[in-house]
């Protein structure tokens, strides 16, 4: 009861700040899981593009005002950081390695590698940084843990994952459930999906880690900053970001309780073993779901109901499994080792 009056008077809040268009979510009204996820790419796709880097309006420009310091018109505000630094005459934001950089929270190897694709361009996941914490933060996965980043010091960071500081977590959280449900794979988008563990590979359209995004989603509601860049985004593009608008659309995505599709204990006794993997591999899932099994380059080599698979002849190296449910909704993921 809590939860869902604080649930509650966020969306009071935000409907008052926020000024979403009347009737925008209509057609996401009472959906849930996969169907609510579908309505809202059709609510969010085929927003207006602009360049990334051009002499006319492009994503420097955009940035510029989304991330404006409410306190200093003539900069902005660097995400990891949280400093506030001069945000430059056009042609000269990176000023030559001197200025800051625009993060692809997603990063960009993960799907869209190339500048002609919207992704690439999208502003709602492209955020100003430092450019040595941009280079440090790399391809890595968003996770709990690892030890303080020597400039972005709230920062935590490991071989594999990157911690943000506290107050951007939930902004992090909700730019990647944007791209999960932007890019769904049609007309040449890349198919972005989150899953739950850390080490994902570069060339894969995957990226964790899901369980810790809904929890800082979750522990970091939307602010007035966060509020007003989905605004002066919006007003470029044209497309909203739901999540931002919604904090509780992720809980109905992507919450096994919130939906009731599976429940904590159903999900816990998932398990694929054994790991690391010589000859078979067993999933221990319900019948009625499907066993989905990729490669590093997201080549599906497996779609089975069968939960005890012959990996014997499979090639040394990493793999990935998904289990989806009856409706497709991916309720497990995991990577293994092929010995």
């Amino acid at each position: 009861m809590k939860k869902l009056l604080s649930l509650l008077l966020l969306a009071f809040a935000l409907s008052s700040f926020g000024q979403i268009p009347t009737g925008y979510y209509d057609s996401a009204e009472g959906l849930q899981g996969e169907e609510l996820k579908a309505a809202l790419n059709q609510i969010i796709t085929n927003h207006t593009d602009y360049p990334y880097t051009s002499s006319s309006t492009d994503t420097w420009d955009i940035l510029k005002e989304s991330d404006r310091d409410p306190t200093n018109p003539d900069n902005v505000i660097l995400i990891y950081t949280g400093w506030s630094v001069e945000a430059g005459l056009p042609g000269e934001e990176y000023d030559n390695g001197n200025g800051w950089s625009r993060e692809h929270i997603w990063a960009k190897s993960h799907g869209f590698p190339s500048e002609s694709q919207d992704a690439y361009r999208d502003a709602h996941h492209l955020r100003p940084c430092d450019i040595s914490v941009n280079s440090a933060r790399g391809t890595k996965d968003f996770d709990n843990g690892g030890t303080p980043h020597s400039e972005a010091t709230e920062c935590n960071t490991d071989s594999d994952s990157w911690e943000p500081r506290p107050a951007v977590k939930g902004d992090i959280a909700r730019m990647m459930f944007y791209m999960a449900t932007r890019y769904e794979g049609e007309n040449g988008d890349p198919d972005l999906e989150l899953v739950d563990y850390t080490g994902t590979s570069t060339d894969t359209p995957y990226f964790g880690k899901l369980s810790t995004l809904i929890q800082w989603n979750e522990e970091d509601p939307v602010d007035d900053f966060e509020s007003n860049r989905n605004e002066v985004v919006y007003s470029y593009q044209g497309n909203r970001n739901p999540f931002i608008d919604h904090p509780e659309f992720v809980d109905a995505i992507y919450n096994p309780t919130s939906t009731g599709i599976l429940s904590k204990a159903e999900l816990q006794n998932i398990k694929i073993y054994p790991n690391p993997v010589v000859n078979n591999i067993t999933i221990d899932a319900p019948d009625r779901y499907i066993v989905e099994i990729y490669t590093v380059i997201g080549e599906r080599i497996v779609v089975s109901e069968n939960k005890q698979i012959d990996a014997s002849q499979w090639k040394s190296g990493v793999y990935f499994v998904v289990i989806k449910n009856e409706n497709g909704q991916t309720v497990k993921s995991d990577k293994i080792i092929k010995k």
